[in-house]
């Protein structure tokens, strides 16, 4: 005891796990280097089992291999614009997408309720909001997943059978995927508005919008999706929640074309202005790019690649390369970031859309260091920006041969997140996204950072193990 009391004091002290003993030795004037350690996969003996399973798998590796090179092998390309229900597979004539795994009327949020009685009162179904909600709730409707056919939708994310919708092709693979056309922001379907204002907009967009929009892409032969995207993440955009950069370059490309079109000027007028006024156009066009890559990565036996991230307000689900089509859930989480005046947390509805196709991707909080203005509307400081990229780089298979950052050196994108390393590593996918009010009706009221329930990923893990063992 003697010859401890006589130890001269620490100079330089590196700590692992608790912040308690690093900061008691900071105080007394040690320099203290904090590492952020914590037991793989949480110090469960089951999943450290499980990982030691499917860890050094020449296999699996090879798998996530073949994976990993049809995501970045993919050309996503808007190709046109086609009626839901001409072009989605599967698309029934009384059914109505929604975003994220499966559910039914008695568990949908409110968003979600507040955008299935808007899509009804759009497609004539019913003539009032009572009407639609006993229409919903009777069975009458049938409800699915965009993600079972190769469609995605940002936030309620609902599709019905008369909507106009981009058709993304994938130039390598063939495989196509498709979206809804963007409203803008404020009261809007996606986050459960369905005033007469809102119907009105999505009317305009069938009847004038797409029509036009569809022959000028017609006439460009098609746009490169993936090409936009490279150059708008050098301008500033993560094209999930920051899309400003992406939806200008959209214009360069189609407006030459649109004057070719023979309709009124003052038709392609109004629709240039539509998309110059709304900075998230370029969502509806960048989560169909995501998802056309994704899915040519999807279904590669033992890969143990995530394909699909995605939430509909109440549960979270998520999708495996190497585990076909079945989902794997847990609680939708509540979003932390800034509102709008007049809304606060006690508003919000819990995480919801499939607009974490881009994350799932290596875009949007994957590579928020690529958007610093970004911190301004979902909160956080830039330094956190770049944080949150560097992180994601332990989770992921490969950084994106394509999409690159330029303050990290043009580091490309983390990528093709890697199952095995969430579970190990306990560090979950970083989200950004916008939030909707709780209620039916309202729409967007802030925008913030979330991440997905770690129950998600537990079970895909035990359920590879079983299926891969």
């Amino acid at each position: 005891m003697e010859m401890v009391k006589n130890w001269p004091p620490a100079r330089v002290v590196v700590n692992l796990g608790s912040s308690v003993f690093a900061r008691s030795v900071r105080e007394q004037g040690a320099r203290v280097f904090e590492v952020d350690w914590r037991p793989p996969a949480l110090g469960r003996p089951e999943l450290i089992r499980a990982l030691e399973v499917v860890q050094d798998r020449p296999d699996v590796d090879e798998a996530n291999r073949l994976a990993l090179e049809r995501y970045s092998s993919a050309r996503p390309t808007l190709v046109g614009i086609g009626r839901a229900r001409d072009v989605i597979p599967g698309l029934g004539e009384y059914m109505l997408l929604h975003a994220g795994p499966p559910i039914n009327w008695e568990r949908m949020a409110g968003p979600l309720r507040g955008a299935v009685i808007g899509a009804i009162l759009y497609e004539g179904w019913a003539s009032s909001a009572e009407e639609a909600e006993k229409a919903a709730a009777g069975g009458e409707i049938a409800f699915s997943p965009c993600h079972e056919h190769s469609a995605v939708g940002p936030m309620a994310g609902v599709v019905s059978p008369s909507m106009p919708v981009f058709v993304i092709e994938n130039r390598s693979g063939g495989n196509r995927s498709y979206c809804t056309l963007n409203e803008g922001l404020g009261k809007v379907l996606r986050y459960g508005a369905y005033s007469a204002e809102v119907l009105e907009r999505l009317r305009w967009m069938a009847d004038v919008l797409a029509p036009v929009l569809a022959k000028g892409i017609e006439l460009s032969g098609g746009i490169d999706l993936r090409s936009i995207i490279a150059q708008a993440l050098h301008m500033g955009d993560e094209v999930h929640n920051r899309n400003r950069a992406a939806t200008s370059l959209f214009i360069r490309s189609i407006a030459p074309h649109l004057v070719e079109t023979g309709y009124p000027i003052s038709d392609i007028r109004r629709v240039l202005e539509f998309i110059n006024g709304n900075d998230h156009f370029f969502l509806n066009l960048s989560m169909p790019a995501a998802k056309a890559m994704l899915e040519a990565a999807h279904g590669v036996p033992k890969s143990t690649m995530v394909t699909v991230m995605s939430r509909n307000g109440t549960d979270f689900g998520i999708k495996v390369s190497g585990l076909g089509d079945r989902w794997f859930t847990g609680p939708a989480q509540k979003v932390r970031g800034l509102y709008f005046s007049g809304f606060g947390e006690d508003d919000a509805n819990l995480d919801i859309g499939d607009s974490s196709i881009t994350e799932t991707a290596g875009l949007g909080g994957f590579a928020m260091a690529a958007a610093i203005p970004i911190v301004q509307f979902v909160g956080g400081t830039p330094d956190d920006a770049v944080e949150f990229s560097k992180r994601m780089y332990g989770i992921t298979l490969s950084e994106n041969r394509f999409f690159t950052i330029p303050v990290l050196g043009f580091r490309g994108t983390p990528t093709g997140i890697d199952l095995r390393k969430v579970v190990e590593r306990g560090i979950l996918p970083q989200i950004n996204t916008g939030i909707a009010h709780k209620d039916p009706g309202i729409g967007q009221v802030g925008a913030g950072l979330v991440t997905p329930p770690w129950e998600c990923f537990e079970k895909a893990l035990l359920a590879f193990v079983e299926t891969y063992a």
